[in-house]
C-alpha cells in the first residue's frame, strides 16, 4: 500500500478554543495525577545543586500539565529544602504554540510557577519519538492525551475518519504496526532519558475490554456534517474520502508489549496499568441543566482545537478557516439534536527504570 508523509500531532487551528476545549481532557486527569503524585514520592532525588528535572512530553497549550506538575512539586517539597531547584521541561512538536504555552506558565491559576519560586520552566521542540533531552537527567515525567498521535500516517482510512472504526482489515493491520513501532521508540527513549529510578506517567487514549475505542457520537456528527458539506458542494468527494484522523488507541496488551517476555525494557518495567472510562463532563452538566446547544457547542469545541486542525490539513491553506467553522457549527447542531453521552476510555501506565546497584 502506499504510505503518506509523516505527520505530526496538530497544533490547534485557534488556541483559545483548544484551551477551552483542553478542560474536557482533564477526563481521568485526578487518577494519573495521584499516580504521578505517588512516583514524586518514589523517585530518587539528586543532590543540589543539581536541579530535580520534571519532563512533560506533549505540552501543547500546558493546560493538561499545570495540576499533575503542581502535585509533583509539592510532594517534592516534601522531601527537599526550599531552595533546591526544579527544573520542568515541557516538550511538544516544532509547531506547537509555544507562545501560547508560556502565557499558560505565566497567567493561569493553577501554574506551579507562582506557587514555587524555585520551579523553572523550559520548552523543547521536538517530537518525542527521539531523544529529547540528554541520557539520565529526567527524575520524573509525564504524559497525557498525548501518545495516541502516531508519527506518521502509514495509509489513508478510505471508509471511516478513524482506523479504529474501519473494516479494512489491511488498513488496521497498518496502523496496528505503526503504533506498535511508535509505542516502543516512545518508550525506548524514555528509558535513556530516565535517570535511574526515575518515573514516567502516561495518560492516553485505550481500547477497552469490549474493543471499543470509544467517541462514536462524536464521529457520526463529523461523517454527517461532511456528508452534508460534500452535497453542498463546500467539499468534493475526494477531499472528505482523503479525510482522516491519525491516532490510534492501545489495548492492555499493546502497552506491554515491549516488555515482553522478560518484562522489561532499556532498563525499564511496568508498575501499574490500567485502562478506564474517564468522566463526559460536558453530558454530566447537560444532565443538570438540560442546555442541549451548550452540550452541542462545548463537545463541537473540543473538537475544533483537537481534531479539526487535522481534517482540515488536506485542504488548501486559503479554505481551511472556513471549512473548520462550518464543521463546528454542523457538528454542534447534530449533537446538541440528540445529546448522548461519549465514551471516553483510557489507560494510565506507570513506568520505573532500575536503580543503580547498592556498593
Amino acid at each position: 500500500m502506499p504510505e503518506s508523509s509523516a505527520v505530526v500531532r496538530p497544533e490547534p487551528m485557534n488556541s483559545a478554543s483548544y484551551t477551552a476545549a483542553s478542560r474536557l481532557q482533564a477526563a481521568g486527569l485526578r487518577r494519573a495525577t495521584a499516580l504521578f503524585a505517588e512516583a514524586a514520592e518514589a523517585v530518587p532525588l539528586p543532590q543540589s545543586p543539581r536541579p530535580i528535572v520534571i519532563a512533560d512530553y506533549g505540552a501543547a497549550t500546558g493546560h493538561n500539565s499545570l495540576v499533575p506538575v503542581g502535585a509533583a512539586i509539592a510532594v517534592l517539597r516534601k522531601r527537599t529544602r526550599p531552595e533546591h531547584s526544579i527544573l520542568v521541561t515541557h516538550t511538544d512538536v516544532p509547531d506547537n504554540d509555544f507562545s501560547e504555552l508560556f502565557r499558560t506558565l505565566s497567567d493561569d491559576p493553577d501554574t506551579y510557577l507562582k506557587k514555587d519560586k524555585a520551579s523553572f520552566a523550559s520548552a523543547v521542540g521536538r517530537s518525542f519519538y527521539g531523544q529529547i533531552v540528554p541520557s539520565n537527567s529526567v527524575n520524573l515525567a509525564w504524559s497525557a492525551w498525548s501518545t495516541q498521535w502516531l508519527s506518521r500516517t502509514p495509509t489513508p482510512i478510505p471508509d471511516h475518519l478513524l482506523v479504529a472504526h474501519s473494516r479494512d482489515g489491511e488498513v488496521r493491520a497498518a496502523y496496528e504496526r505503526q503504533a506498535a513501532r511508535d509505542w516502543h521508540e516512545f518508550v525506548a527513549f524514555r528509558g535513556r532519558e530516565l535517570s535511574p529510578g526515575g518515573r514516567l506517567v502516561v495518560m492516553t487514549m485505550a481500547i477497552d475490554e469490549d474493543g471499543d475505542f470509544g467517541y462514536r457520537p462524536l464521529l457520526d456528527a463529523i461523517a454527517e456534517t461532511l456528508a452534508e458539506l460534500v452535497e453542498r458542494r463546500v467539499l468534493t468527494d475526494d477531499e472528505s474520502t482523503a479525510m482522516s484522523i491519525p491516532i490510534a488507541g492501545r489495548r492492555a496488551r499493546d502497552f506491554l508489549s515491549p516488555f515482553a517476555p522478560s518484562g522489561t525494557f532499556e532498563k525499564l518495567s511496568v508498575q501499574h496499568l490500567e485502562v478506564f472510562h474517564g468522566d463526559d463532563r460536558f453530558w454530566a452538566q447537560y444532565r443538570t441543566d438540560k442546555k442541549a446547544n451548550e452540550f452541542g457547542a462545548k463537545w463541537a469545541a473540543f473538537l475544533r482545537g483537537t481534531a479539526f486542525p487535522t481534517l482540515a490539513a488536506t485542504l488548501p491553506a486559503d479554505r481551511r478557516s472556513g471549512f473548520v467553522g462550518q464543521l463546528s457549527t454542523g457538528v454542534a447542531q447534530r449533537l446538541a439534536a440528540a445529546p448522548a453521552e461519549v465514551r471516553i476510555p483510557l489507560a494510565a501506565v506507570v513506568i520505573e527504570k532500575q536503580r543503580r546497584p547498592h556498593p
